[in-house]
């Protein structure tokens, strides 16, 4: 009688648990607990989803021998317009990296790009999405004597919550998870304390005077000797840690939305950048510079308005070594040639 008792007992509790597993909320547990091979934070996915009603699939894909890795989330609710959550792809080749580069920047290194907060190492392109590049001590170097590197795009739903503070939580566990699954080894990133989320890589950080430029990322700016034409302003969109940055100098008038005059300085470190300091026939271009950072090779370029009186061709050489030699000293770089 007491084992029949107990088996009752046993099978009644495994109907539970299977009802209990059944239930909506139950699949929304364990799908965000196993989704992306169990590295996403449950809570900030849970906050980064509140629009929909329910989370519908996750499907992660690992190639270690071939350095790829991607992971998807989806949700679904009646009002959504787009059903992702989140999407991460990652890679350690050079080759899949330099597509996902030419991909954010097609033609030239000045389309819209934003950074994320500072200590994290990437930027935000202009599609929106987080892209990460850090080095990987796991893999040793590549077949050409480089230390191989790991990149990580994250991308998040149109109806994510991708301006919530929460997002950087789960972009870090993204990378962090792409790193171990990949056997990078790389130092794991901590999510930054802060209330800002993603943001659109055309809202670059609000321009100031230049007289208040000093303490920023191009505080160089307040040093360069820029003409008095009407009021400077300057836009930091600089990370030291990204694989990219840049500076904008408005006029008055550019600031305020108008066609005023606007200079733009960029930066990119890695050789997958070397196809922005030459033409298709590899003639280096004017207006750019070269310089060696942790053995690979950094462009910087100007790109700006040409009647600004006081700035011309010279002018503009002259603030584009400025800029270059003040990010070579940020990250302990040498060899500038400024063409």
């Amino acid at each position: 009688m007491r084992r029949w008792i107990k088996v009752a007992v046993a099978a009644a509790a495994a109907v539970g648990l299977g009802g209990w597993i059944a239930a909506p909320f139950a699949q929304d547990w364990w799908l965000v607990r196993t989704a992306c091979d169990g590295a996403l934070p449950g809570d900030a996915v849970r906050q980064l989803a509140t629009k929909g009603s329910h989370f519908k699939d996750a499907e992660s894909v690992t190639h270690r021998e071939l350095g790829e890795y991607w992971c998807r989330l989806s949700f679904e609710g009646d009002d959504l317009r787009s059903d992702l959550v989140l999407w991460v792809e990652a890679y350690t080749g050079r080759d899949q990296q330099d597509r996902e580069f030419l991909t954010a920047f097609p033609e030239e290194g000045f389309l819209p790009q934003a950074p994320v907060l500072p200590g994290l190492p990437g930027f935000i392109d202009r599609f929106g999405a987080a892209q990460f590049f850090l080095p990987c001590p796991g893999l040793g170097k590549d077949d050409d004597g480089r230390p191989h590197r790991l990149l990580v795009r994250t991308q998040f739903g149109t109806d994510t919550l991708w301006g919530h503070p929460v997002v950087y939580e789960t972009a870090v566990a993204l990378v962090n998870g792409a790193s171990d699954r990949l056997g990078c080894g790389a130092e794991p990133l901590a999510a930054p304390d802060g209330d800002a989320g993603l943001v659109e890589p055309e809202e670059v950080p609000k321009p100031v005077p230049l007289a208040e430029a000093g303490d920023t990322g191009c505080g160089w700016t307040t040093r360069a000797g820029l003409p008095d034409e009407g009021g400077w302003q300057v836009a930091d969109g600089t990370n030291d840690t990204a694989p990219t940055g840049h500076c904008l100098l408005y006029g008055r008038k550019a600031a305020d939305g108008g066609d005023g005059r606007r200079l733009t300085f960029v930066a990119w470190y890695g050789d997958w950048s070397s196809r922005f300091a030459t033409d298709h026939r590899g003639r280096p271009l004017p207006l750019t510079a070269t310089a060696r950072c942790a053995g690979e090779a950094a462009h910087f370029a100007v790109d700006g308005s040409d009647e600004i009186p006081g700035v011309g061709r010279d002018g503009k050489r002259e603030l584009l070594e400025a800029f270059a030699r003040d990010q070579m000293e940020r990250r302990n770089c040498s060899g500038l040639l400024v063409r």
